[in-house]
């Protein structure tokens, strides 16, 4: 009997297994940042801003144009009308505009006709009130570069709950894998245990209730693996929810794949923070930052809305002359010329007033969002900070609580050697140490858990 207990209290403590493939924490996070769909579609934010400042350069790309219009009529031709030429619009509020027009007919407006050879021209339009310090494409370029600097920290908190939930389920795993492992164990030892006691049983060195002890305990932990073993199963497949190759094919765990070993657990004790530490982490916060980001382009908003209230005055001012063998600066003089102004402005601006007030009401609006999510990230933050102090000191004291258990079971095995107790007891303390080392895996999972969690909470997974 002292070499079953013997064995017994061997195989407890040391969980064997066949040729296995250890699948780390380090190499699962990698997997999913490269492959998983979540994790591309996060990559494309960062292109989605570069896009959107190429989309607002197009506001100032120089523009083409031609207008041709003919009447023909009872064999006559009314009129033709040619103007063609280029638009150049400037950061500055000024467009640059140069082309050329020719207009023919019997029946032209006196002040459109032109020289046989067509005029050209060429000048600036300015705005002198409303567009001149900015206008609807300044402020789209000001915003889509914005935009742009916000998109980086958008990635950022999509992968941050991409790794935070492939992180839970990694340790969700971890748990059912080590404990259905150990129930394993527990049930392989009861199973021999019961073999052994029925043959002591029928030589006579037990009694008959020994074997039927033996008997409730095989069949205890054989339930209680079955469930485990279930569980394990459940979150290998939700796991593999997280596994892809590069070609966006799912991929599925292998039968033989487990996680690393419980004593390849690392207790960082030095991630608690301090308050400062915590201050400084949330000036830093991607969300915080976003809806600043938010704020500047609402800034820009209201910017062009307060110079709605300008009046519209805008000067125009174009040199002309006739091309000389399609020169169009032979004979150019300061004398030919074309200039006008033209402005306008609603007496009362109530749309432009109103415009104005709701442009910094919303500014306001969320400013006061700001405020409320800096003061909720920062309870988040110590919440999850205390959450993971606690894990940890709970690891100690169930690590205490496994070593005690497993003391109490060898003192109970001398004992029983020295037949001062019972199988009946050694069942007892066996099981409290069962019990013991599943509480000490499922703490250290939580510890994990509330790491993840911390991290989670500073945007810092990724």
């Amino acid at each position: 009997m002292k070499i079953l207990v013997n064995f017994i209290l061997t195989c407890l403590v040391l969980q064997c297994g066949f040729a296995q493939t250890t699948f780390s924490e380090e190499r699962f996070y990698a997997l999913v940042i490269e492959n998983h769909p979540l994790a591309k579609q996060a990559n494309l934010e960062i292109q989605f801003g570069e896009k959107s400042v190429l989309k607002a350069r197009g506001g100032f790309d120089p523009k083409l144009y031609n207008q041709l219009n003919q009447k023909y009529y009872a064999g006559s031709q009314y009129y033709s009308f040619l103007n063609a030429g280029l638009k150049i619009p400037t950061w500055y509020g000024i467009e640059v505009k140069s082309g050329f027009e020719i207009n023919q007919g019997a029946y032209l407006n006196p002040e459109e006709k032109t020289p046989n050879g067509g005029l050209w021209y060429g000048g600036v339009s300015v705005n002198l009130g409303q567009g001149m310090f900015i206008d609807q494409r300044r402020a789209e370029l000001k915003k889509a570069k914005i935009y742009q600097q916000s998109t980086i920290f958008e990635q950022k908190l999509q992968l941050n709950e991409l790794m935070y939930e492939a992180g839970y389920a990694y340790w969700n795993w971890f748990l059912a894998y080590h404990s259905s492992q150990l129930l394993q164990d527990a049930y392989n030892l009861a199973r021999q245990r019961f073999d052994a006691v029925k043959r002591m049983s029928y030589l006579g060195d037990r009694p008959d209730i020994d074997t039927l002890e033996a008997n409730i305990q095989v069949q205890n932990r054989e339930a209680m693996f079955r469930n485990y073993r279930t569980d394990f199963q459940g979150t290998g497949y939700k796991l593999a929810t997280f596994l892809w190759d590069q070609n966006s094919a799912p991929l599925e765990l292998d039968s033989l794949t487990r996680p690393h070993a419980m004593d390849s657990v690392s207790l960082n004790a030095s991630f608690i923070l301090l308050n400062e530490e915590i201050d400084s982490a949330i000036l830093n916060h991607p969300y915080l930052s976003i809806t600043n980001y938010k704020i500047e382009s609402l800034k820009v908003d209201s910017r062009l809305k307060k110079e709605a209230l300008k009046p519209q005055l805008n000067l125009s001012y174009n040199l002309i002359n006739e091309p000389i063998n399609y020169n169009p600066i032979t004979n150019l003089s300061v004398n030919n010329y074309k200039w006008g102004v033209t402005f306008e402005m609603p007496v009362l601006l109530r749309k432009e007033r109103g415009d104005y007030a709701m442009a910094n009401l919303k500014i306001q609006d969320e400013q006061y969002n700001l405020d409320n999510n800096r003061a909720y990230i920062k309870y988040k933050i110590r919440s999850a900070s205390v959450e993971y102090q606690n894990a940890l000191s709970q690891v100690e004291i169930y690590q205490r609580t496994a070593e005690d258990t497993y003391r109490l079971l060898e003192a109970e095995r001398l004992m029983f050697e020295s037949g001062e107790s019972s199988l009946f007891l050694i069942n007892a303390r066996e099981t409290a140490y069962i019990q013991a080392k599943l509480k000490l895996i499922e703490v250290v999972v939580k510890s994990q858990q509330a790491l993840l969690s911390l991290k989670y909470a500073l945007a810092q997974l990724v």
